[in-house]
């Protein structure tokens, strides 16, 4: 039994003609990685303020020049945006190849201040302007992991510090993540913030097209006739498995393809449930959520890995999925970490699960 072939890679996208034209909405891609173009300076529309998950306010009366991110999420938008060349570190660092083409390279080229949370005294120490912080604890760095520093001890360093609403704000929230819309206005916030404004537009407009062509083939599904899908974490492990609740945005990505998360009940952005869960689900769907390894037959390899996993456990072999091949092949980071990738992804699963009405 062989699983249906949906790969992750996401494709590098010419941004150079619509922003040349001035257009102001996106095509079909929704990738990029120049510098910003048309419509953009270095000067912005500053000042520019920024809000908070707690509606604390922070004011930028120019564009920052060293910029620290905390993991590959900030990272990755500062990248797409073209303001990739004014990161001067970060934290919890992408995997090689997990970036599309230039921006693979460009991102092996920023310095490493911690392969996890970024020590606080290297932190502060950093010489940034701006640290962006896209971890879920608004108390602390990691979740509990690091002492962080305080916003006096920020203050004192030159660094303003802001979050990334779609991932530090979406675990603390009261309503569960079933869109794109907290990523697509970090990515309007940090145009406005590193001035390239329009680059940001060009990049939301393109992910809206495409969540909304999906949306139109398959909207008309009623909720109790779409798929059930769960995302199988293999790289977390396989004793306990770790499941994606309604507050991550993989829960968005799935809802959107026209999926329903089988673990869409749990409130919050990860939880631990036993295989017996799992099965009582029994979902029509399987995403095998492999990180990227850094090359297509490293990646080809894992999933085969996951795969072969599921068929020959006594506890997963018998899952509708699995006996029925309904087994995808979408890697972990595009699902999971906030992005424009997102949108990519509800593409690619609905393509797979509604075949003949998603192009």
């Amino acid at each position: 039994m062989r699983s249906r072939r949906v790969w992750g890679g996401t494709a590098a996208v010419v941004l150079g003609g619509l922003l040349a034209a001035g257009c102001g909405g996106g095509g079909k891609d929704s990738g990029g990685d120049g510098a910003a173009r048309s419509g953009d300076s270095a000067a912005g529309g500053h000042p520019v303020t920024v809000t908070d998950c707690t509606g604390a306010r922070t004011t930028f009366t120019g564009t920052p020049k060293k910029i620290v991110t905390s993991n590959a999420s900030a990272l990755e938008l500062l990248l797409r945006l073209g303001a990739g060349d004014r990161v001067i570190g970060t934290g919890f660092p992408p995997g090689k190849g997990t970036l599309p083409g230039a921006l693979d390279a460009r991102a092996r080229k920023v310095n490493v201040l911690g392969r996890t949370v970024i020590p606080k005294e290297k932190l502060l120490g950093s010489g940034a302007d701006l640290y962006i912080d896209t971890f879920a604890s608004m108390g602390g760095m990691g979740g509990g992991m690091g002492d962080a520093p305080t916003a006096e001890e920020f203050e004192a360093a030159g660094i303003k510090h802001i979050y990334l609403k779609s991932t530090a704000c979406a675990a603390q929230g009261r309503s569960p993540v079933t869109d794109l819309s907290a990523v697509e206005a970090d990515i309007t916030t940090l145009g406005e913030v590193t001035g390239t404004a329009a680059r940001a537009r060009t990049l939301v407009a393109g992910m809206k097209e495409k969540v909304a062509a999906v949306q139109k083939a398959v909207g008309d599904t009623p909720r109790s006739e779409r798929p059930t899908f769960f995302f199988f974490d293999y790289d977390a492990g396989t004793k306990q498995p770790s499941v994606t609740c309604n507050r991550q945005i993989a829960n968005a990505v799935i809802t959107l393809a026209g999926a329903r998360n089988v673990f869409a009940d749990c409130d919050g952005d990860h939880e631990q449930v036993g295989w017996e869960d799992v099965i009582a689900k029994n979902p029509d769907w399987i995403q095998l959520g492999v990180r990227d390894r850094g090359s297509a037959a490293a990646n080809e390899r894992a999933f085969d890995e996951a795969e072969r996993w599921l068929e020959s456990d006594p506890a997963t072999k018998g899952l509708k999925a699995v006996k029925e091949g309904h087994l995808l092949r979408i890697g972990s980071e595009r699902t999971t970490i906030a992005g424009v990738a997102n949108a990519d992804t509800v593409e690619e699963i609905a393509r797979a699960l509604y075949p003949g009405k998603v192009g």
